[in-house]
């Protein structure tokens, strides 16, 4: 994956002061050939970010085999997801603070020794409340790992040659969440729940080892202080949104209604934003709000959140389907959905190679027509439609996507100035679990009012999930005419960017 990611290779980086009794492990001195040195770093944290979004998705189709091994219910079996998610709401705000304090290397151990410990909780949990706990720490490092990927490809990679690169790190984010159900199907089908982490555990460690080993600093850290008040209100900003949201997906089973932490979410992310942008005009800010004057940077933003949420709710919706009205095993859901992650792991390079040629438009505006155009067909879905048909729709679908992801990313990450990208990171990663939150229960809910409807009316079963399937993709359809029509207005950004005043408030 290394081999054809463009690096500049006069990346001015100080070389840190030597410690007594510790190898020099910083950056060699400035004005050096960084070239070789950036490419190793930039590969590791790809591999490594690979390994730790996978495990986003990966309990969706163990669940059942949990539910039925822990003696759990669907709803507390659920948080094992919600719970991840929760966490990275939580955590991802922080790491702009993180970023900018610390070197990359001290970070990057932080996030793969927290992600190995967890991992290792979870493959030897004795119970539920054990392998919830090691869920929370897997989270805890997979929040850090996303935005230290991204500041530092927007550090070391120079603006003409990005497009390649955030390919690569769109095959991190897109095809890790999409293949996740397919490999625990696998794993399932063989072997019994532990494996799914023990497997993991040796590939986390070895990324760990080896960057420990190899990995430098390629950033040079810079004083900022922490506003405790705004990591508080963030977490109940944040964290109450995705929490509730998740709960809106449970329905009706949930132990706390829907409506009292999207509240509680919605009054602090209201306090947290006043907050923010007076603090920025000191540059003490946790997220600078500064990003957004971008015009580019909130087109992306916006357009990604609509196709997150496109993702996840097809992620969620479609196994259903297949399922309840096809009859298909976890393990035939799985490996259907396959060749769409796969095709979005191909074309996710080539599509940044023609962003570097190109520009955005050429790619957003038929990636967004697939995505929109494959929501409405499957919208018209029944238990008559051909699983054939099923299959080649959501190859367009990840086509669709795998068309947009890449120039989303370089162009609204790279309209910032240099001193804004660990916040623009951040406040991309944030966005990602809240529009997959907000995806997974606007799906769930809408499919669930659908069947609720179509029974009332006197369907089986079956036939009433049919119905909510449609109806949801259908909501789905609606909303993507949103990203159509937010793909115009994406533009490829200046390759230098002016830096945004300092009192801007």
């Amino acid at each position: 994956m290394t081999p054809d990611i463009p690096v500049s290779e006069t990346t001015p980086v100080p070389a840190p002061a030597p410690t007594a009794g510790v190898p020099d492990t910083g950056a060699p001195a400035a004005g050096a050939d960084h070239s070789a040195r950036n490419r190793l770093v930039i590969g590791l944290l790809l591999v490594s970010t690979f390994v730790v979004i996978l495990n986003e998705t990966i309990m969706g189709v163990a669940l059942p085999r949990l539910m039925a091994d822990l003696s759990v219910t669907a709803v507390a079996g659920q948080w094992l997801t919600t719970a991840f998610m929760l966490t990275m709401a939580v955590v991802i705000p922080v790491t702009g603070f993180l970023l900018q304090r610390l070197h990359t290397r001290p970070v990057f151990l932080t996030a793969m020794t927290l992600f190995s410990l967890g991992t290792l909780v979870c493959a030897v949990a004795p119970g539920f409340g054990t392998l919830l706990a090691g869920r929370v720490v897997q989270a805890c490092g997979t929040a850090i790992m996303m935005p230290l990927l991204m500041t530092t490809v927007l550090t070391l990679v120079p603006p003409a040659g990005r497009g390649r690169v955030m390919g690569n790190i769109s095959i991190v984010i897109s095809v890790a969440p999409a293949v996740g159900p397919t490999i625990s199907g696998v794993i399932l089908s063989v072997l019994e729940w532990r494996w799914m982490f023990i497997l993991v555990l040796p590939i986390a460690v070895g990324s760990l080892l080896l960057g420990a080993w190899r990995m430098q600093n390629v950033t040079e850290p810079r004083p900022a202080p922490l506003d405790v008040v705004s990591v508080v209100l963030s977490a109940l900003g944040f964290g109450g949104l995705v929490y509730g949201l998740s709960t809106l997906g449970e329905g009706g089973e949930a132990a706390v209604p829907a409506w009292a932490p999207l509240a509680v979410g919605l009054a602090a992310l209201a306090v947290f934003v006043r907050r923010q942008t007076r603090l920025q005009r000191t540059d003490r800010a946790l997220l600078d709000l500064r990003t957004f004057r971008s015009r580019v940077f909130t087109a992306s933003t916006a357009v990604l959140a609509v196709s997150m949420m496109a993702l996840f709710g097809t992620l969620i919706v479609l196994p259903i389907y297949l399922q309840t009205v096809h009859g298909l095993d976890p393990l035939g859901t799985g490996l259907l959905l396959l060749p769409g992650g796969l095709v979005m792991g191909l074309l996710a390079p080539v599509v940044g190679r023609v962003y570097d040629r190109s520009g955005p438009t050429v790619l957003l505006v038929p990636g967004s027509i697939l995505l929109s155009g494959s929501l409405w067909y499957l919208a018209s879905t029944s238990a008559a439609t051909p699983v054939p048909m099923v299959l080649l729709t959501h190859v367009v679908l990840s086509t669709g996507l795998a068309l947009m992801f890449t120039p989303l990313f370089t162009a609204g990450l790279g309209s910032l100035p240099e001193r804004l990208y660990s916040h623009g990171s951040a406040m991309v990663g944030t966005l990602q679990q809240v529009a997959g939150a907000a995806g997974t229960a606007l799906f769930v809910t809408v499919l669930t009012l659908g069947a609720a409807g179509a029974a009332a009316s006197g369907a089986a079963a079956p036939e009433a999930t049919e119905a909510g399937v449609r109806s949801a993709f259908l909501c789905g359809g609606i909303i993507s005419l949103l990203a159509v029509a937010g793909s115009f207005g994406v533009r490829r950004p200046a390759l230098s960017p002016e830096p945004a005043p300092g009192s801007a408030g």
